[in-house]
């Protein structure tokens, strides 16, 4: 008995174990396939979330371009197809400019036009002041003018043959604040005395000569020795001889340039603080004032040479001489037809008289 129990449990060993090694075989086999299976399944539901998402990209691209967005592809794709054709013109452009160089370069037989002038600098002992004491007295609006009138002043110093001692004077408040703001690189300028204090404090009185146009004198030369002050206002001709009652209430000498004795203006004297600084470098230059007003005074003012305005003056007076003549020699014309006249009209009127006479005389 006990026998045939265990040859039964081994018989029932035996099948479970080939089914056991039948199903690792079947399960290699499968797994595989399983795996291609799912992988397959995979990429179908990726394709089918592809063709979602791009569904309406496809939708968009179906709907109406606007005219904006027409222009701007077919100016992009004219700018893409013109891409080689910009490189070459900038070759072009990169070769006629080292030609020219070339040429300047054999023309001049010193070199550069530029350097050799830097090398002919001659620097003036004349002192040039611009006086920045009115900051109160004007609005942003003016502070930026004459921020401006300031940089232009420093540039043609720069430039200048003969370049002045420049100096900028009580400098603070709202034109170092819009300096700050919009031109941080004046703290690097050079061949300039920027201070905050006033000119008078490191300047002799008797040194100093303010220039203003409301000064009774007249400058006939620069002295080099003097320190000329320039009033840095930009006010539309709001406060008249502020600065000549300045500089006599400070006790400093004043002037104004020699304007009136060679230029005629149309406009009234006064001149912006660029032009006056100008002018006085190129009279350094020149000695000359005529020339150095007409080189400077920009075309606006209507300026002619005193010279020429006296001529236009003594022709409109004999114009005006020619015409009283003529309107004599007609009166004298009028007055001699009307003599004439005056007989022939009293033997008229006689004979009207003496034509009366009879009718009163026939009897009724």
């Amino acid at each position: 008995m006990c026998m045939c129990v265990c040859v039964t449990y081994l018989f029932m060993l035996k099948v479970a174990f080939q089914f056991f090694q039948r199903y690792q075989i079947m399960s290699s086999e499968m797994l595989p396939a399983f795996i291609e299976s799912s992988n397959v399944e995979r990429k179908q539901s990726l394709s089918e979330d592809q063709e979602k998402s791009q569904k309406p990209r496809l939708g968009e691209q179906l709907e109406p371009i606007s005219k904006r967005q027409m222009k701007k592809l077919i100016k992009q794709k004219q700018w893409e197809e013109q891409r080689e054709l910009r490189k070459q013109k900038r070759k072009e452009k990169r070769k006629r400019k080292q030609l020219e160089r070339q040429c300047q370069l054999e023309s001049n037989l010193d070199g550069n036009d530029r350097k050799r002038i830097r090398r002919d600098v001659v620097h003036s002992t004349l002192r040039l002041i611009i006086d920045c004491s009115f900051d109160s007295l004007m609005v942003l609006k003016d502070i930026k003018k004459l921020h401006k009138q300031i940089q232009r002043c420093y540039a043609e110093n720069r430039r200048a043959l003969h370049p002045v001692q420049f100096y900028l004077t009580s400098h603070g408040g709202q034109l170092k604040k819009n300096m700050d703001e919009n031109d941080k690189g004046w703290v690097n300028w050079k061949d300039i005395h920027i201070k905050p204090e006033h000119y008078s404090e490191f300047i002799k009185k008797e040194d100093l000569i303010y220039l203003t146009s409301d000064s009774p004198n007249v400058l006939k030369e620069l002295d080099e020795s003097k320190a000329y002050v320039i009033g840095g206002l930009v006010d539309h001709n709001h406060h008249k001889g502020l600065t000549y009652k300045q500089a006599s209430d400070h006790g400093i000498d004043h002037a104004q340039l020699p304007l009136g004795n060679f230029v005629k203006m149309n406009s009234r004297k006064v001149l912006a603080i660029n032009h006056v600084f100008e002018i006085i470098l190129e009279y350094l230059e020149t000695r000359d004032w005529q020339e150095a007003f007409f080189t400077i005074l920009p075309q606006r003012k209507g300026a002619v040479p005193t010279d020429k305005a006296c001529e236009s003056s003594s022709h409109d007076l004999k114009s005006a001489r020619i015409e009283d003549g003529l309107d004599s020699d007609s009166s004298e014309e009028d007055n001699s037809r009307n003599e004439l006249e005056s007989p022939h009209e009293e033997e008229k009127q006689d004979k009207e008289n003496s034509s009366e006479s009879t009718v009163n005389s026939i009897p009724h």
